[in-house]
């Protein structure tokens, strides 16, 4: 049976720290960055949620069924976005990887790949996690197409399962990775990471 508690990972110039309440002034300069939280598909925190953001995110910690973190940069300092361990089931060692969300100047560069790569080694070299999941909105596309990149394979959709913040209902669409398919994607990931090297701060 997995156990998960507060770590710090690192890789390639990026670090996940544990969230704390301190961490609000910074996330809500990292969600300034492309004004985030005006794309309909995310749950970013608003100008003046980030408290409650965290909050929310510790009180999950606290229950047991969240693990959350902060993006840092290394080569800058600078905090640059979020990302969680999720739905945590120690009875069936399965964790999901979500909540994740980087300022807009750092997508589309190493940093998803860092992350992940880091998240599921943990997950699954450390903790021993039989499975991890990930979910995402319907129409969040990028984010769609940045699971399938990992390599994780679609599992299905919920209907008409979670609110978003604009009060209409989603679909959600399910991916998993199994630990019998993590060493041929830890090695796929780590060869994308080789063509794409990190960038200065």
């Amino acid at each position: 049976m997995i156990h998960t508690e507060p770590v710090t990972l690192e890789l390639n110039g990026v670090r996940l720290e544990p969230m704390t309440a301190a961490h609000a002034p910074d996330l809500a300069r990292a969600a300034a960055d492309g004004e985030l939280w005006k794309i309909r598909v995310t749950s970013v925190p608003a100008p003046g949620e980030e408290a409650a953001y965290i909050d929310t995110a510790l009180s999950m910690r606290d229950a047991g069924s969240r693990l959350p973190f902060v993006v840092r940069d290394l080569g800058s300092g600078t905090i640059i976005g979020s990302t969680s361990y999720h739905d945590i089931v120690p009875a069936v060692d399965r964790v999901e990887i979500g909540y994740t969300w980087y300022a807009r100047s750092w997508q589309r560069t190493h940093v998803n790949t860092s992350c992940k790569l880091m998240l599921l080694r943990h997950a699954f070299d450390t903790l021993g996690c039989k499975v991890v999941g990930f979910r995402t909105d319907n129409f969040n596309h990028a984010s769609r197409e940045a699971i399938a990149r990992l390599g994780a394979q679609c599992d299905g959709v919920i209907r008409h399962s979670a609110l978003r913040r604009d009060g209409t209902v989603r679909d959600t669409v399910m991916f998993s990775i199994t630990a019998g398919e993590w060493p041929e994607i830890r090695a796929h990931l780590e060869y994308r990471l080789g063509r794409f090297p990190a960038r200065a701060g």
